[in-house]
C-alpha cells in the first residue's frame, strides 16, 4: 500500500527541526505503530487458539488474517459503527 501525505511548508520545516530526514521519520512512524498493532492482534488471536484448544499458524501475517476473518478483531472504523450504533440504538 501507498499513502500519501502532504504538509504545509511550515510543518515541513517543523518536522526538518525535529528529524535528520523527515521522510525516515514518518516511514519509522508509521511501520512502528503497526508493528505495534499486528502484536496486539496477535496476543487476540493467541488467545482465541488456545481457548478453542487449536493449533495456529506461525507466521504473523497469516495470524493476523485469520484474526479478522473470524471476527477476533475488527477495524477502527468497524468499532466505531458499532459503538454509534448501540449509542443509538439505546436514544428514546
Amino acid at each position: 500500500m501507498n499513502y500519501t501525505i502532504t504538509l504545509t511548508e511550515t510543518e515541513d520545516k517543523a518536522l526538518a527541526y525535529a528529524a535528520l530526514s523527515q521522510q525516515d521519520w514518518i516511514d519509522n512512524v508509521v511501520h512502528n505503530r503497526c508493528r505495534i498493532a499486528i502484536d496486539e492482534i496477535v496476543k487476540v488471536a493467541v488467545d482465541n487458539f488456545l481457548a478453542a484448544g487449536e493449533s495456529m499458524p506461525g507466521d504473523k501475517n497469516e495470524i493476523v488474517n485469520i484474526a479478522f476473518e473470524r471476527g477476533w478483531v475488527k477495524t477502527a472504523e468497524q468499532r466505531n459503527i458499532e459503538a454509534q450504533e448501540e449509542m443509538e440504538s439505546k436514544q428514546p
